[in-house]
């Protein structure tokens, strides 16, 4: 199974930070951000990695290179300057990633979602022919009206008044069908698919109450490194 990371974004709330350092490569304890999905992706078996990039690209590039410092085999998807958003972004890079189900993971959170689950999960959606598949936690404090909800039957839905919402985590499997209506090459956003999908059941998920933490502004890049920081203390 195949893995796609998400680096595409600007950074704009983390200036100045991002004026000369593309997001992903902040530092987080000591390696880039990005750096720790690579470990994580490489623990749990992924060994094919596309990471997608427009702002400062070539400097991810002349970091990471092929991804044998993280014993993986990164390839790149280059955008021009201003991105493709998320759908856009995945789409042109499915020459990339097969026809199979594959990871995405936004670049700029930080979590132990386990990975592994998502060569599973992968399996299942080609047998149950849904076409996504997300991992949603708690509200954090900077977006407390969350995202969507999730079902007894471990289905996402919109959010419904009678069911308390969940934020989405930034990670998913999906099925390339999913971006069968967009264009390579084209911006396009990925929740409008998402809730189309939706309205036909073929979108699962699931509950993660392990640490999450989107990686958004200076202030939570200090905490990401306070977190880290923890629990390689324990």
């Amino acid at each position: 199974m195949k893995a796609m990371i998400l680096a595409a974004g600007r950074g704009e709330r983390m200036r100045p930070l991002t004026d000369t350092t593309p997001k992903p490569l902040l530092n987080v304890s000591g390696i880039p951000l990005i750096g720790h999905h690579l470990r994580h992706l490489q623990a749990a078996g992924f060994r094919d990695i596309v990471i997608n990039h427009a702002w400062l690209g070539q400097q991810i590039e002349a970091t990471l290179g092929t991804g044998d410092t993280y014993g993986v085999n990164i390839r790149y998807s280059a955008e021009e300057e201003g991105g493709l958003e998320t759908a856009g972004g995945i789409t042109t890079a499915l020459p990339l990633l097969g026809h199979k189900p594959f990871l995405v993971i936004n670049g700029d959170v930080l979590t132990d979602i386990n990975f592994a689950q998502a060569i599973k999960i992968g399996k299942k959606i080609q047998q149950t022919g849904k076409l996504a598949h997300l991992w949603l936690v708690e509200n954090p404090q900077h977006h407390p009206e969350g995202d969507f909800s999730l079902t007894q039957t471990g289905n996402v839905i919109q959010p419904q008044s009678h069911k308390p919402t969940l934020t989405f985590s930034g990670v998913g499997v999906y099925h390339p069908a999913l971006f069968n209506n967009i264009q390579p090459h084209t911006r396009a956003k990925l929740a409008p698919l998402l809730r189309t999908a939706m309205q036909t059941g073929q979108v699962s998920g699931e509950y993660h109450a392990g640490y999450w933490l989107d990686v958004g502004t200076v202030e939570r890049l200090h905490k990401a490194n306070q977190l880290v920081n923890k629990i390689c203390g324990e």
